[in-house]
């Protein structure tokens, strides 16, 4: 088989050459001490970043842990770390890794369960975003390396139980082949934003990946139940809050991924049908389920509850929300405001599409809409580059984006 180490010296090959299994065999689990020892000794003696990748059981667990940790250095060749059986007795991996550069591919997804482990890098590049900033437009990482390292991916486990132990050989073999090809395709992704003079634009961007803060717990986390718009009384929310509620301490209590433990589906049709009764909730779909029926007594006792809530109790039908409103009704509700943001749109397109950039990763569309619709007193560039920055635009963004913002801002003033 040719190796992940045969890199074809082109950025269009005709026939990527797939990849079953990684370049020197499936990596032995390491998953005591003795092993995590050996592992981080291969690890020191290496050279350069790590690459860095965890697999998750998302949509079967309730907890966002990592379940296997994967890391592969230039001379130490690939390590698959199981941080459940280890008990986080993670010392030695601890001193190797943190404070070291590491690659990872769209690293906001990894960087909080790792966070978890007391795993921090020192200093990132993410795979993904220096895609999107180099201009391409399908940024995942089957795709990146397909077209850039001319190698084929199989995929198929993301999506998998990773809590499951034993797990598969061919499922080590995916997760071994996440990090086989990082440093390469960084070292390509790298010299391309190098060209394109952007490379000082994604060392802004990364660090504010790594030091991006936790984001704050929603308020009332299950207003986004799917379906929710369907339900339009103050009295039918209660009965949403009451079941999501019900079923997030059973989904933590058994640590199972909440869609197991009652779709919202279901949350949503329980409460639209109004029964009367059990066997009436019984009859609806999921609820008539053989694992169901044993808990159908529990979520109707929740509906009763919200039915009989005072009135000070029930949530309030509009959601709260501190931002502006939404941007297609700015035109009835502030003209001035809507024609900023449409100056403001129109010149960030054309600035994105002059330097080859998702115009979202320009300028958040979140920080643009506040801007347009609440501007600075003062609206001269220093008093928009400082609101930018205030909301966490990067340097390279406040630069590009402000004059724009101060010629569409100053149109209505």
């Amino acid at each position: 088989m040719e190796t992940a180490d045969q890199v074809p010296d082109t950025s269009e090959p005709d026939v990527p050459v797939t990849l079953k299994e990684p370049a020197d065999g499936t990596p032995d689990v390491v998953a005591d001490e003795p092993a995590l020892a050996r592992a981080c000794e291969r690890l020191a003696a290496g050279t350069g970043a790590i690459a860095v990748d965890t697999e998750r059981a998302s949509g079967y667990r309730y907890w966002p842990k990592a379940y296997l940790v994967q890391l592969r250095r230039e001379g130490s060749g690939t390590v698959l770390v199981d941080p459940i059986a280890l008990e986080g007795r993670l010392g030695p991996l601890q001193d190797v890794l943190n404070g070291e550069e590491w690659v990872l591919h769209a690293a906001s997804q990894d960087l909080p369960c790792l966070a978890e482990l007391d795993l921090v890098p020192g200093s990132l590049f993410d795979t993904e975003l220096a895609g999107r900033l180099a201009g391409y437009e399908r940024v995942a990482l089957g795709t990146l390396v397909e077209k850039l390292l001319g190698y084929h991916l199989e995929k198929g486990h993301s999506a998998a139980d990773w809590s499951k132990r034993p797990l598969p050989v061919d499922w080590l073999n995916y997760a071994a082949l996440d990090v086989e090809l990082l440093i390469p395709l960084r070292e390509k992704l790298e010299a391309e934003l190098d060209a394109q003079g952007k490379l000082d634009w994604a060392r802004q961007e990364f660090e504010a990946v790594r030091t991006a803060p936790q984001p704050p717990p929603r308020s009332e986390p299950w207003r986004r139940t799917s379906g929710i718009h369907k339900v339009r009384t103050a009295r039918g929310l209660a009965a949403v809050r009451a079941l999501w509620e019900a079923r997030d301490e059973l989904a933590r209590k058994r640590d199972r991924a909440p869609s197991r433990v009652l779709p919202d589906s279901a949350i949503v049709n329980a409460v639209l049908a109004e029964p009367k009764s059990v066997a009436e909730l019984q009859a609806l779909p999921v609820f008539g389920g053989r694992v169901q029926r044993r808990y159908t007594g529990n979520w109707f006792r929740h509906l009763q509850a919200a039915r009989q809530l005072p009135r000070d109790q029930l949530p309030n039908p509009a959601q709260p929300n501190d931002g502006p409103p939404p941007a297609n009704r700015w035109a009835d509700k502030d003209p001035d405001a809507a024609a900023r943001l449409a100056a403001a749109r129109a010149g960030l397109a054309k600035i994105a599409e002059h330097h080859q950039l998702p115009v979202e990763n320009l300028l958040l569309p979140d920080l643009l809409r506040r801007t347009c619709w609440r501007p600075p007193e003062d609206r001269n560039i220093e008093s928009v580059s400082a609101a930018l920055a205030a909301g966490g635009a990067r340097p390279w963004q406040v630069e590009l984006t402000a004059p724009v913002l101060v010629e569409a801002l100053q149109a209505t003033a």
